[in-house]
């Protein structure tokens, strides 16, 4: 059964999740990878950018993902959190851009919805649901990680079974009838 690797990543300048997970075109999905990226706060903003680059970096060079996912990034009070978010985030695009991969965005309400039908739903049944839908025998933490596979796994089943086949390198319906087609036609 063809598979979509997908790496998720909960943006964040202290600590940025990431989880990458395979799922099949039946929605079922295994744990690939999960962890975190920690830069510390009193180090020079420019550094904790390229750590969280080269985190990312060999991250997408050990797993090979298929496509990147990222929280998208949403106003909050705390003006100094969101500015932070929003450069982990750029960079998780920027290394997605840099390898090739196509990225999207989700907000955090559609992740949640996705994981747990709820878009309200807390850390807590975010982790409940990640670690049921992987068949972990612990939750996943921290909750930053939990995250990151919620992101991975929201990205592919809103894409659907049809986008597991194309990434594994498999036709679409639309492309399998042409090149039949065309083999038809050469015989």
């Amino acid at each position: 059964m063809a598979t979509l690797r997908v790496l998720g990543v909960d943006p964040g300048l202290t600590r940025c999740g990431i989880g990458v997970v395979d799922v099949a075109a039946d929605r079922s999905a295994r744990l690939v990878h999960v962890g975190i990226i920690r830069t510390d706060a009193g180090t020079p903003i420019e550094h904790r950018l390229a750590a969280l680059a080269a985190g990312l970096r060999e991250v997408v060079r050990a797993h090979r993902p298929a496509v990147v996912a990222v929280e998208r990034v949403f106003a909050q009070h705390n003006r100094q959190t969101v500015m932070g978010t929003a450069q982990a985030s750029g960079i998780a695009l920027l290394v997605a851009g840099e390898a090739g991969l196509p990225a999207a965005t989700h907000t955090p309400t559609e992740v949640k919805a996705a994981v747990t039908g709820y878009g309200a739903a807390d850390k807590r049944q975010v982790q409940t649901m990640v670690a049921r839908v992987l068949r972990l025998d612990e939750l996943p933490q921290p909750a930053d990680a939990a995250d990151a596979l919620a992101l991975a796994l929201c990205h592919a089943w809103r894409r659907g079974p049809a986008s597991a086949s194309v990434a594994a390198g498999a036709l679409t319906p639309a492309q399998q009838r042409w090149a039949d087609a065309e083999r038809l036609a050469r015989r």
